[in-house]
């Protein structure tokens, strides 16, 4: 089955709940970037959880999620959009340690506690909003769910997991994202709070075939959800050739001409998908001409 999310409400509009199956878009990113068992469970985390905040957009609108606690996988940046597209990275790919004393992998020593979540919202005004949280785990679901009830001022949950298999492969990744709208009752946030804490591990769940429709019932009881929307989530870079033939050309004839002499020929590499584009000395030599005019 292919990757989805599904947006529903809850407990007569109460809650507001998300949760997504991310296994193939979380696989497509450790393929591209051959990253190793701790790497790949941080970013699959981050763009999970990053998916499902870009399906609380509209339109056009976007994020840009940048996760940096000062540990060995380095930087985490994910992109994502209203249309569940999203793409990421981390700096270091072959990051990976020992599991944790719970036996999970220990996506905290990776990523570090020392640092930040930012996430910048490009809604098509002139300027981005931008929100900027403390971590407090390095595990990111507690992060994000601290990002969401500090900066966005919304009482979430944030449920975010990823397996690996033995040769690097991801078996399974997906989230949820509960949020208390104004009014809940107590007894609501009750129910809510007992069942994340005694919930089986969303990765788990959703390794055992679990659908997002199911993992939300799972969590809010069968009876409680009403859902509104599935969306389709993807894997998707927007880098091109066309692209970077723009980046070069806004150099100008004076560097493209100095790259010419020194190299012959230029390559660029998308960080995101890590794609790579070469340009040969022909056509670096027609960008030249289109600058001149």
């Amino acid at each position: 089955m292919s990757d989805y999310l599904v947006k529903s409400l809850a407990f007569k509009g109460q809650v507001r709940a998300y949760a997504v199956k991310s296994t193939e878009t979380v696989s497509e990113a450790q393929k591209r970037h051959q990253t190793w068992p701790t790497a790949s469970a941080a970013l699959g985390r981050a763009m999970s959880a990053s998916v499902m905040l870009g399906a609380m957009l509209k339109g056009e609108n976007k994020l840009t999620i940048k996760i940096d606690g000062g540990g060995p996988i380095g930087a985490i940046l994910v992109d994502t959009n209203a249309k569940g597209q999203v793409r990421g990275y981390v700096s270091n790919p072959q990051t990976h340690f020992e599991l944790n004393q719970q036996g999970k992998l220990d996506v905290a020593r990776a990523v570090g506690t020392n640092g930040s979540l930012t996430v910048v919202k490009d809604i098509g005004l002139k300027d981005h909003f931008s929100g900027q949280t403390e971590l407090v785990s390095g595990e990111l679901g507690e992060d994000f769910t601290y990002y969401l009830v500090s900066s966005e001022q919304v009482p979430s949950a944030v449920g975010v997991g990823v397996l690996v298999n033995p040769d690097n492969s991801i078996l399974a990744a997906g989230g949820f994202i509960i949020q208390l709208l104004p009014g809940t009752s107590e007894e609501t946030i009750r129910i809510i709070e007992e069942k994340i804490s005694t919930m089986t591990p969303v990765s788990k769940l959703i390794e055992k075939g679990l659908t997002p429709e199911e993992l939300l019932k799972e969590i809010l009881g069968e009876n409680n959800v009403e859902f509104l929307e599935t969306m389709p989530v993807e894997f998707k870079c927007k880098c091109s050739k066309d692209r970077f033939e723009r980046a070069i050309i806004s150099l100008g004839e004076k560097e493209i001409s100095e790259i010419i002499e020194e190299d012959g020929h230029a390559q660029t590499h998308c960080h995101f998908c890590n794609a790579t584009y070469d340009f040969s000395k022909e056509e670096l030599e027609s960008m030249r001409d289109q600058v001149k005019g």
